[in-house]
């Protein structure tokens, strides 16, 4: 098994629905795709086809994917115990020396969304947080270099 996939109950409830709508809406409209490119007659040549063949193989791959994902999960509940230490779920503020505080929100890798301040539990900086305190300074090895950030607030 790889490592573990964190999710908010947020994220885990937008999979779900993800994979509803896959398994129903989605599956039905390909297969009527199918159905229609199948009767058009000659296989071998028939590119509407080969294109719904493709795209059903895509949808059943992420089908497969989200209930591996959803069987696998942690789901990261929040809480207000134990916002001492920077855990995935919270919401940190940092400050690198020079510039302003920014404060993103701690998630697992399928929910990072780096312009909404959702950074990865396992991006540089989301690493470099975990198990840390408010007033640690902590070090990021970033793709622009190492920085320096001081954690100021835990939510």
């Amino acid at each position: 098994m790889g490592k573990p996939v964190y999710l908010t109950a947020e994220g885990a409830e937008r999979l779900r629905a993800e994979l509803e709508e896959l398994k129903g809406p989605k599956r039905q409209e390909l297969a009527a795709r199918l159905r229609s490119a199948i009767q058009m007659g000659d296989l071998s040549e028939n590119a509407d086809y080969h294109k719904a063949k493709e795209d059903q193989a895509f949808l059943e791959g992420r089908i497969q994917e989200l209930e591996y994902l959803l069987a696998n999960a942690i789901i990261v509940e929040k809480t207000d115990q134990n916002k001492d230490i920077v855990s995935v779920g919270d919401t940190v503020t940092i400050q690198e020396e020079g510039f302003e505080p920014e404060t993103y929100h701690i998630v697992g890798a399928k929910e990072a969304d780096p312009s909404q301040g959702r950074i990865s539990n396992e991006s540089p900086i989301g690493r470099a947080l975990l198990d840390h305190r408010v007033g640690d300074v902590v070090e990021a090895h970033t793709p622009g270099g190492l920085i320096r950030l001081k954690i100021l607030k835990i939510e």
